[in-house]
């Protein structure tokens, strides 16, 4: 599968976030936090804590970070690498791409996260 179209540019003001389900190639279902910093730059990333298995769509954007509202870890929009306790593992990220002023996401390719 490739990149599918989940927004236009301006459904989200910088600092805010939305729930996505899409679909995967294998036919699951992928949960995406779809956010846009503060920035204005759009990411994508899986919408379950790796700490807590709420929804990351529903914390808060501070930058280029989005905190989770249950227990307040940190993960990078960009990595998803965790910045803050209690979570210790990374969530997956996913790349997002721009068509005119559509937002594609592509869950079926999910970004490395390095150290």
């Amino acid at each position: 599968m490739t990149a599918q179209v989940v927004a236009s540019r301006d459904d989200l003001e910088p600092g805010e976030a939305m729930r996505l389900e899409l679909d995967g190639a294998d036919g699951s279902l992928v949960e995406v936090a779809l956010a846009r910093a503060e920035d204005g730059q759009y990411y994508a990333i899986n919408d379950i804590c790796s700490h807590g298995q709420v929804s990351l769509s529903e914390g808060e954007i501070d930058g280029d970070t989005l905190e989770c509202w249950l227990h307040g870890s940190m993960f990078d929009l960009r990595t998803g690498r965790p910045l803050a306790l209690p979570a210790t593992r990374p969530v997956p990220v996913y790349p997002v791409t721009y068509d005119g002023d559509h937002v594609l996401v592509d869950v079926d390719v999910p970004a490395t996260v390095t150290d």
